[in-house]
């Protein structure tokens, strides 16, 4: 039953307006000094086609308010679902935003956040007021997007996007034949016993989705390498072992715009993108030569929040890459040599879940 408040608080109609769920941006820009500023919000929205503009408001007790007043541009980062620390960064007030987050900059000098969902850069063009808020129109002169699934916010809290007809499922098997799902569940059942004979490591079962590499089982282990195990988890194609795994055995077809778009995100300012693609394709003829891939940090995963190494092979049924299994574990417990004994014993792994498959499709 609806409950109609002609006279309420704040708080009441915050809640109300919580219930209307929205993506969550880091909107950037640059003063007039050239220092970058960026801010989260969730106020973005589309206003027209022809010509094409946006908007997105902002509080005028923001501390960068005077940023986004005094610059001729911003550029809305709509952040990917993968990507709520750096919502929650770029929530709180500091100095400097940018030192620790990896951003290229766009047109106008003005940062893109490395990652996101999809951006757009525009010339701000009007700003209206708007009661404790000011309101800024934006023209849109570029525009990137990543197919990555869009990070959510709708009554105070973090939500994933999921298609209503088919929901998680559509987006967790990227094959639904009822012996390809007989397979996977196959599979699923070995794992366990996998993990805790290869040293008690974080064990990822992931398919290729919609949106590139999914995760639809987590093994934990004995020693599970974080609590952040998170089911529909889309990995970077480019940067993780899984995503690296099938951009090497899948048909370029499948992977190729996507690992465009990622090519050109994670680009260094001032590197040429055919260098930049030829050395990304000499790495994946040296996963098709190990027979793996690989994924080595210097700095904490995001997701993790330590340093990792990981690893990944493929899984094949009637020669085309199904599944991707990946062990991921703190760079303290898991060499990156990939001459060790994991790499050996998850390409060995493999083949017996291989086995398991051949045999799941005969009954």
């Amino acid at each position: 039953m609806t409950t109609t408040f002609t006279e309420f608080d704040q708080r009441q109609l915050r809640n109300v307006l919580g219930t209307f769920l929205t993506g969550v941006t880091v909107v950037t820009t640059r003063d007039p000094s050239g220092k970058a500023f960026g801010v989260t919000a969730n106020s973005f929205s589309s206003v027209s086609l022809d010509p094409p503009l946006v908007l997105w408001s902002q509080s005028l007790s923001s501390s960068s308010y005077p940023a986004f007043r005094d610059s001729d541009r911003f550029t809305i980062n709509i952040l990917a679902d993968d990507q709520i620390a750096i919502s929650n960064h770029f929530a709180k007030s500091q100095d400097d935003k940018f030192s620790s987050i990896a951003h290229s900059n766009g047109l106008g000098d003005i940062p893109l956040l490395v990652g996101a969902a999809a951006h757009l850069e525009c010339t701000k063009v009007a700003a209206y007021p708007g009661g404790d808020h000011v309101v800024f129109l934006g023209r849109v002169e570029g525009i990137g997007e990543s197919c990555k699934r869009p990070l959510a916010f709708g009554s105070g809290k973090y939500m994933v996007a999921y298609s209503h007809d088919l929901g998680p499922l559509a987006l967790h098997l990227g094959t639904s034949t009822p012996t390809q799902m007989a397979s996977v569940r196959r599979v699923i059942q070995e794992l366990p016993q996998l993990a805790e004979e290869m040293g008690g490591h974080t064990l990822c079962l992931a398919v290729w989705g919609n949106h590139g590499p999914t995760a639809i089982y987590w093994e934990p282990s004995s020693q599970p390498v974080s609590q952040q195990l998170r089911l529909g988890l889309v990995m970077p194609v480019t940067q993780s072992a899984t995503g690296r795994a099938f951009a090497a055995f899948l048909p370029d077809e499948m992977t190729k715009n996507l690992i465009s778009e990622e090519l050109r995100q994670y680009r260094e300012e001032g590197e040429d993108a055919a260098t930049q693609r030829e050395r990304f394709e000499h790495e994946l003829d040296v996963i098709r030569s190990r027979g793996f891939a690989q994924a080595a940090r210097s700095q904490p995963s995001p997701l993790h929040l330590q340093t990792v190494n990981a690893f990944s092979v493929p899984i094949f049924s009637d020669g085309q890459m199904i599944l991707a299994l990946s062990v991921t574990s703190p760079a303290g417990r898991l060499s990156a040599d990939c001459d060790g004994h994991l790499p050996n014993a998850l390409t060995n792994a493999a083949k017996r879940l291989m086995s398991l498959v051949r045999q799941t499709k005969q009954i």
